[in-house]
């Protein structure tokens, strides 16, 4: 059975867009994002080899921990956040929904 989840992309401080997904298909946030028309590069396909998907998660659910090869991408940016994680290895799941995120540009 489908079910729609809602995320939040923090555009600016106190604005912030709904998007939804469903949570049936497998799909990660970064596809999520990107299909909603978001600048997320995304250059190794959602491996973990890029970290080109960074966001920092404001609020929400708890998250599952991060595997070590995401660790080890965070490791490499010039600037990490408390919140800091890679898109690609977010899955859109029921537990997921209410998710706020805000994009970290790429070098940032």
């Amino acid at each position: 059975m489908e079910e729609d989840i809602r995320v939040y992309v923090e555009e600016a401080p106190g604005q912030r867009t709904e998007i939804t997904g469903p949570t049936d298909m497998g799909l990660s946030l970064m596809e999520l994002l990107k299909a909603s028309g978001y600048d997320i590069q995304a250059t190794c396909g959602g491996m973990a080899l890029c970290a080109t998907c960074h966001v920092e998660v404001l609020a929400g659910p708890a998250l599952p921990e991060p595997e070590d090869a995401e660790l080890d991408m965070l490791e490499t940016l010039p600037v990490v956040h408390e919140g800091s994680r890679l898109s690609c290895q977010i899955r859109l799941t029921p537990r997921t929904d209410g998710l706020v995120v805000r994009l970290v540009p790429t070098g940032a």
